[in-house]
């Protein structure tokens, strides 16, 4: 087994080597004067179960097409199974014809991928569970809620939590942590005008005098989170934790989460939030072990679903 990485986020790879006990494979991907992608593989991949560590987060196209070459360049040189470990899939909202002549390129990501020579697809919390059918070789989903329940415990919320959908399509997610801390739930009907605008039209579920979670895979411009936060301080919440596996914060999103009513933001290391970007009631939790011990268990021909029994 060897793992490799490209640029998007060399510490998540670091601490998931730290893991497993090996070194990062010898591979420099870096870029000709005009742009193009250049990846030299420095050691024998030979027969060798391969491992590729990229988000394909911000700069998406950049990242994707890193990920790509070098699935080529492994299957060029004779690797005897190559892992895609995606922990944050880009495109995933991309996942549907909502309009007429509207792409899916969720799906056109999945082909690109395979036809590279990928043989398995890891990552975790899909935007949609579907995109996995997407996918003509095998796909590991991992989810992010149980890595955030274990710390949500760790700070003693429980049955007087209510965890807050913002919108029905999370509802299951909601759900699922809900279980695991014995809480309630409640949820957020809201509609999209245009795409990263949202407006919050009504609030199913009691949240008054209530510590509220809210849940969700993907913080992106914020909007839905803020607004949302602000809401439950309306009606009446004593506090608000926000909680996403995927940081993306793009545009205003760190400003609007500056002055949003949130007693903590908890999120994951699947993207990389660089330090001057931190804010103090942020808190990054590392999915290093949950990726880890799939690679372990893949690795082993084990079952990865025991891993949330």
């Amino acid at each position: 087994m060897k793992l490799f990485t490209g640029n998007a986020n060399i510490a998540l790879v670091q601490e998931i080597a730290d893991y497993l006990g090996v070194h990062i494979g010898d591979a420099r991907v870096k870029r000709f004067m005009d742009g193009e992608i250049n990846v030299n593989i420095d050691e024998s991949v030979r027969g060798v179960d391969v491992y590729v560590v990229q988000p394909t987060c911000p700069n998406v196209d950049e990242n994707l097409m890193e990920l790509l070459v070098m699935i080529d360049a492994f299957r060029r040189a004779s690797a005897a199974r190559i892992n895609a470990v995606i922990p944050y899939y880009g495109y995933a909202r991309q996942d549907r014809k909502t309009r007429a002549r509207d792409p899916i390129t969720a799906k056109l990501i999945a082909n690109l991928i395979v036809t590279a020579g990928a043989d398995r697809v890891v990552t975790v919390d899909l935007h949609a569970g579907q995109i996995q059918g997407f996918f003509d070789i095998p796909v590991d989903h991992l989810p992010g809620v149980p890595t955030i329940a274990e710390y949500l415990k760790s700070q003693g919320l429980g049955r007087d939590t209510v965890i807050l959908s913002p919108d029905v399509g999370g509802v299951t997610r909601a759900r699922n942590l809900a279980e695991r801390l014995g809480a309630s739930i409640a949820i957020v009907d809201k509609r999209r005008p245009e795409p990263n605008v949202s407006e919050v039209m009504n609030v199913i579920g009691d949240v008054c005098n209530r510590t509220i979670v809210i849940i969700d895979d993907i913080i992106d411009t914020a909007g839905t989170i803020t607004t949302a936060a602000q809401v439950m301080h309306e009606r009446g919440c004593k506090e608000v934790y926000a909680c996403c596996t995927h940081p993306v914060f793009s545009g205003p999103a760190f400003e609007r989460l500056a002055r949003a009513p949130l007693k903590e933001i908890v999120i994951t290391n699947t993207i990389p939030v660089p330090e001057k970007k931190r804010l103090p009631n942020m808190v990054i939790l590392s999915v290093a072990p949950l990726i880890g011990e799939a690679i372990l268990r893949i690795h082993e021909d084990l079952s990865v679903s025991r891993l949330f029994d």
